[in-house]
């Protein structure tokens, strides 16, 4: 065992609680997914078991070797990324492939895989951001030298996002928020952004529902309805999920005996928590949260112990980022909020969402690992400290 443990270097908690939520997430995928077998695999339940167990060791592949690339490296990778993920918000805004009535995909031409760009232009913005504001930040209280820089990506990158998915783009916007505020951004300029971000959402609502063609604002205002007044709308998935979370109970019904996963929309991807406590009880609905939350605890350790500035934004950012994703979905689930179609991330049943999900906690586990290197005096690299790196690939 501690053989194997040498090859997994970084925060090792992290390394456990992913490890958990994996084993959670083939549990839970396999037994929601037994209605969608018999409708589209001809009962083959084992077919997502299958597919989704290859996906979960394709995303810890990713994780093992971001967590081996030393963090620094990312601050450039970062530029690529933004590059890269800005045609694609476009080209998925104006040509996407439309599952569940909504434009967020894109489809590759030949092996036909579908991903959602705003995945992967979520992690590059966070990783930009960081780079940004950690360039800044002998002047981070200038406006025009170090908000206007980090300010005008999010708002570009939020705003491609906002039409086909509000709730992708409320999250990212919130996350950079709090990016900013640890970064020491004035209080008045953030307050100034979330200014700009709530009216420039309503301008962009109010426009659309002008128009013939809605968009994506008659869902999202059904949904909102729906939750305010509950006696009035459709609250047929929320309903659902009530049932399967109080038939739940406190020790659940035990691994593959949920009814409701029959009956739930979506039980094995946004509503795949209400199976977790139907099947495991209140203990197990408990213990998953506690996961997201220990994981936060350790990024914000992490992020403290970096030896720098942008290893401690970008374990903060990519931390917060995932984990109030978590927070978000757990909250649907239990009808705190609106339904948002936000996964529950290394949970629920998909691709792409669960590899960057693992790409960033690989990215987390390197700037930990950097930080046990620093405290221990160990220099990977003789050749090129640490610190040179760093100054080196933050230019």
């Amino acid at each position: 065992m501690q053989k194997i443990w040498t090859n997994f270097k970084g925060d090792r908690t992290i390394w456990v609680m992913v490890g958990f939520l994996y084993i959670i997430s083939i549990l839970a995928v396999y037994s929601s997914t037994g209605s969608l077998a018999y409708r589209l695999q001809a009962g083959n339940a084992e077919y997502y078991l299958i597919k989704h167990a290859i996906i979960i060791g394709f995303g810890l592949a990713l994780m093992y070797l971001a967590h081996k690339v030393r963090y620094p490296y990312y601050s450039r990778i970062s530029q690529l990324a933004l590059f890269i993920a800005i045609p694609l918000l476009l080209f998925t805004l104006f040509r996407g492939t439309n599952i569940h009535e909504a434009y967020r995909w894109i489809t590759l031409p030949v092996i036909q895989i579908t991903f959602q760009s705003s995945d992967f232009a979520k992690f590059a913005l966070v990783m930009y951001l960081a780079r940004i504001l950690t360039r800044k930040q002998d002047y981070i209280k200038d406006f025009r030298a170090a908000f206007l820089p980090a300010v005008i990506p999010v708002l570009l990158v939020c705003a491609l996002i906002l039409p086909a998915n509000f709730s992708t783009a409320a999250i990212l916007f919130t996350t950079c928020i709090v990016l900013m505020f640890i970064a020491r951004v004035r209080v008045r300029y953030i307050m100034s952004l979330i200014g700009i971000g709530v009216v420039g959402a309503a301008l962009f609502i109010a426009i659309m529902m002008a128009l013939p063609e809605k968009g994506r604002t008659l869902t999202w205002q059904n949904r909102v309805n729906t939750f305010i007044n509950q006696e009035q709308g459709d609250t047929y998935q929320a309903d659902q999920a009530k049932i399967a979370i109080a038939s739940g109970g406190i020790i659940g019904k035990l691994p593959g005996n949920s009814t409701q996963r029959n009956y739930l929309p979506q039980a094995y991807s946004d509503f795949i928590y209400a199976i977790i406590i139907e099947e495991y009880g209140l203990i197990g609905g408990f213990m998953v949260l506690l996961f997201y939350l220990v994981i936060l605890y350790r990024g914000i350790k992490i992020a403290h112990k970096s030896p720098g500035t942008f290893g401690a934004l970008l374990a903060a950012g990519l931390s917060f980022g995932l984990v109030f994703q978590a927070m978000v979905n757990m909250a649907v689930a239990v009808n705190l909020l609106p339904i948002t179609g936000q996964p529950l991330p290394l949970v629920s049943m998909g691709g792409t969402s669960l590899w960057f999900t693992s790409l960033s906690l690989g990215i987390i586990l390197s700037v930990s690992r950097a930080s046990a290197n620093e405290e221990t005096g160990n220099q990977e690299h003789p050749e090129m400290p640490h610190e040179a790196v760093q100054e080196q690939l933050s230019q």
